[in-house]
């Protein structure tokens, strides 16, 4: 009798191990399964990329100041905070204000947003505002003009988008076109255009 509930005891423990085993191995398995199924989850958020601009893919500059820089032969036009030229468009209107640069032309020449405190530097604070875009966005406008900056300006000082197409041109403090030596103004590298100075002209016949 004995013996029988030994081997009933013995028996019992077996089970009682194997099911524990089962028990723990299903249990391995679930915890597995769901590590692997967060880990899918969470993969297509860290691959997902981050915020890409606007819908329309309209390139965008900002500034937090409106500095001017002097060239010899150019005059004084202005920058934003980094050094980059600012130009104006002819085709804008400037009172009322109005932006008739959109789509294609905005990803070449990019709007530059307004800020909430845009600062200036030579140029007259009164002078500087803004205009509500076609798009939705707010423009930082000077003396009522819409101002862009150019894609071909790759760094700080250059000027390639002036004069181009004859509608684009960097802007002076006081909102205006600023002239080149091909308008009669002097040339970049500081040697004169025009008619010549009153110099020259003294030793021309029918001068005095």
């Amino acid at each position: 009798m004995i013996r029988h509930r030994v081997v009933l005891a013995a028996a019992a423990g077996v089970t009682s191990a194997l099911l524990l085993t089962a028990c723990g191995s299903s249990g391995d398995s679930s915890s597995s399964t769901d590590s692997g199924a967060a880990a899918d989850s969470s993969a297509p958020a860290s691959s997902a990329p981050a915020g890409s601009g606007d819908a329309d893919g309209m390139g965008m500059a900002t500034t937090s100041m409106l500095m001017t820089e002097e060239m010899e032969g150019m005059g004084t036009f202005v920058t934003d905070d980094k050094g980059m030229t600012l130009y104006r468009y002819e085709m804008d209107q400037a009172s009322p204000s109005k932006s008739m640069c959109t789509g294609d032309c905005a990803k070449t020449w990019m709007p530059v947003m307004a800020q909430d405190s845009v600062k200036a530097m030579g140029v007259e604070q009164s002078l500087v505002g803004s205009v509500d875009r076609s798009d939705g966005m707010k423009q930082l406008t000077l003396a009522g003009r819409p101002l862009y900056r150019y894609m071909g300006d790759a760094k700080a000082g250059e000027m390639k988008g002036q004069a181009k197409d004859s509608k684009w041109y960097a802007v002076t403090p006081t909102g205006d076109k600023a002239a080149m030596s091909s308008e009669g103004s002097g040339s970049s590298d500081g040697t004169s255009g025009g008619s010549g100075s009153s110099d020259d002209m003294e030793g021309m016949p029918g001068m005095s």
